[in-house]
């Protein structure tokens, strides 16, 4: 058995596609996985499964959700020790736990490539925002109380992308990735 982790894009965001956090859970358990956890309200799932295949659990996945939900939800999909992977590889200045600053990861659902983002949001404004990418995740961090002069911001909602990307705060991934 494998430990996976499942972040939903965009939901019980302003009312928008409510999934109840318990039926999320009856639902994956449903599909035979193990071990199933949600944390908060935003779509973290953490759940074992024996298969192995990234795109057959992603398909079970959204299909459940389309089924019981009657949601069309973009879904990524990460082992956990590939997170703890992805979070040991984290640039220095991310994440320190300063209150005056607000550190993200950008999750880029497949098939979306870091170029194809970064042509789409532009440069990041150097004084306000800082970014770090590294495979299929971005390190994005901004100063609370600049955060509309920053270039990103905005546009993550926004962008052509805005619905092949999902971003997580980095106290939520370091807590998903310990359950």
């Amino acid at each position: 058995m494998k430990r996976y982790i499942a972040l939903l894009r965009g939901i019980n965001v302003s009312g928008k596609n409510k999934i109840s956090m318990s039926e999320l859970k009856k639902g994956f358990e449903e599909l035979d996985f193990s071990e199933v956890m949600t944390y908060l309200n935003s779509g973290n799932v953490v759940f074992s499964s024996s298969g192995e295949d990234k795109n057959m659990l992603l398909h079970k996945i959204k299909s459940m959700i389309k089924d019981r939900f009657d949601l069309e939800i973009p879904v990524f999909i990460v082992l956990q020790e590939k997170l703890k992977e992805l979070l040991s590889n984290a640039p220095d200045w991310w994440g320190d736990d300063s209150k005056e600053i607000y550190d993200n990861i950008i999750f880029l659902l497949p098939p979306l490539s870091y170029q194809e983002l970064y042509d789409e949001l532009g440069d990041p404004k150097a004084e306000y925002e800082k970014v770090h990418h590294y495979e299929n995740a971005v390190f994005w961090s901004f100063s609370r109380k600049d955060y509309q002069k920053t270039h990103w911001w905005s546009k993550t909602a926004n962008a052509e992308v805005s619905d092949k990307i999902t971003i997580r705060t980095a106290n939520t991934v370091r807590k998903i990735v310990r359950l």
